[in-house]
């Protein structure tokens, strides 16, 4: 197999796929005469592998370096040749594949057109280890080209045969691009400098009472429980119908959309429940502290009006994205939260709610569909490296046992209760002397911490204004 001989990946009748056999040869060039072994190593470091070379010979070539590397051994043209002259064929998975009419005990040497390709390549004018980051970025870029060639036409051919359920097809295309786009950021070791920078900030922003590392959630109680809602994380929020969860995720969406400090966190809501114009009203009168049964009896005075236009005017401006689209599946929400991820640069998504959720297999029982819907909200939450905030119900069990609720009265609880990573529940704190059947002006809330993986557990009270359906830091009721 001669050097110049290319491959067939990714070529395409009339076409040839994106390659530079040049920039291919002075990388390799760069490897093999690079005594300080950097290029190899950064080779490594930006995830190279041998089919990262279109040309058969030099991806055969960038084995040999590879194995001569991991060895220990000198990555030099001699011991690369000597290598490859004594590996046959049949041990090397990838080639073996590639090449079933050749005999098992080819060398791979013999491949590639032998010693004199090697020789080829090393004996260039010019400087091979001077050039070879700007060949490492032009052998890269041709190989994401091709791997997009590749992926475009696995997904042409899976299209065309059908066998896969629309919805399952999409999400596994939108991932395999994902991974390519992936491939293009390297990031190597950082100087311990840089990480103690980044240390003293943090607990400066810490001393300060923010925390850059999580979304703060506004309400100060939850934040010293917390700090904040953390990239990665699943946190459920549950509780009973008309407790308020709507009304306390959204306030935790208005404090970090428009913070009194700091910058303003792009958001993202699934609202599967209420439409977005409902939701809208909601924040804008609670932000407002209008009562929206004024508003509905047309009983709202001048200096109201003027309020809800300047909130209004306020909330046009925040960074947030509402989605009220109903009986979405697990696969499309994933689909919509990337999408709208890479388009705003995301910091938290919220779902309201979990059990609003469809499955994708409507067949299968609603426990095995809660389990997949869970399971794929944790799998967003790492995969965009944010936190997503999941609105969900509890059972009875507490109401008929009079009790605080418990992570166990979470609906359909076994895969919720696994899969996240901090759990919330919203319960009323109630005091001898009160009557739930009275309205109060306000009433007071209380958020149970029932599990944080990297922190410790516990309660934070709140206070819930029932006048604009909206919660606020806990105030003691006056006497």
């Amino acid at each position: 197999m001669p050097s110049g001989s290319a491959g067939s990946e990714g070529d395409q009748p009339g076409r040839s796929a994106p390659a530079n056999a040049e920039a291919e040869a002075g990388l390799l060039a760069g490897c093999l005469l690079d005594p300080g072994d950097e290029i190899i190593s950064a080779c490594i470091e930006a995830g190279f592998e041998p089919e990262s070379f279109f040309t058969p010979a030099h991806s055969i070539l960038f084995y040999g370096i590879l194995e001569a590397y991991k060895k220990g051994l000198a990555v030099d043209e001699v011991v690369v040749a000597e290598h490859l002259a004594s590996t046959p064929l049949e041990n090397v998975r990838w080639l073996r594949e590639k090449h079933r009419r050749l005999a098992p005990e080819t060398p791979l040497l013999e491949m590639m057109g032998g010693a004199r390709v090697i020789a080829e390549i090393t004996d260039r004018d010019l400087a091979p280890t001077l050039h070879a980051r700007q060949w490492m970025e032009i052998v890269r870029e041709k190989w994401l080209l091709r791997r997009l060639i590749q992926t475009a036409s696995r997904i042409t051919e899976g299209a065309y045969s059908g066998q896969e359920k629309v919805e399952v097809f999409i999400d596994q295309v939108e991932q395999q691009i994902l991974k390519i786009n992936e491939t293009r950021y390297v990031q190597g070791a950082v100087h311990f400098e840089q990480a103690v920078d980044a240390a003293t900030h943090l607990i400066s922003q810490i001393l300060q009472g923010r925390n850059d590392s999580g979304v703060l959630t506004g309400f100060s109680d939850v934040d010293n429980l917390t700090f904040g809602l953390h990239p990665g994380q699943m946190i459920v929020l549950a509780a009973r119908p008309s407790m308020g969860k709507t009304s306390f995720g959204m306030n935790i969406v208005e404090n970090a959309a428009l913070p009194t400090r700091g910058e303003a966190a792009p958001i993202l809501v699934f609202s599967l429940e209420m439409p977005a114009d409902q939701l809208a009203m909601r924040m804008l009168c609670g932000r407002a502290r209008v009562n929206m049964s004024r508003v509905r009896n047309r009983f709202v005075g001048k200096e109201e009006q003027k309020e809800l236009a300047r909130v209004a005017h306020e909330l046009k401006k925040a960074p947030l994205w509402i989605d009220d689209s109903s009986n979405l599946n697990i696969l499309e929400l994933r689909a919509k939260a990337r999408r709208a991820h890479k388009k705003h640069n995301l910091k938290l998504i919220v779902i309201d709610y979990l059990q609003l959720i469809a499955g994708t297999d409507s067949r299968v029982p609603r426990e095995q569909q809660i389990s997949e819907i869970s399971r794929g909200i944790k799998g967003m939450a790492k995969e965009l490296n944010l936190p997503v905030l999941v609105l969900s119900q509890l059972n009875r069990a507490s109401e008929k046992e009079n009790r605080a609720p418990r992570i166990s009265d979470l609906r359909e609880s076994g895969s919720i209760e696994q899969d996240a990573d901090v759990v919330f529940l919203l319960a009323s704190r109630m005091k001898s002397d009160d009557n739930p059947s009275i309205p109060q002006a306000s009433q007071e809330r209380e958020l149970i911490v029932a599990k944080q993986r990297n922190g410790p557990t516990g309660s934070a009270p709140l206070t819930f204004l029932t006048d604009f359906t909206r919660f606020e830091n806990y105030t003691p009721a006056r006497e």
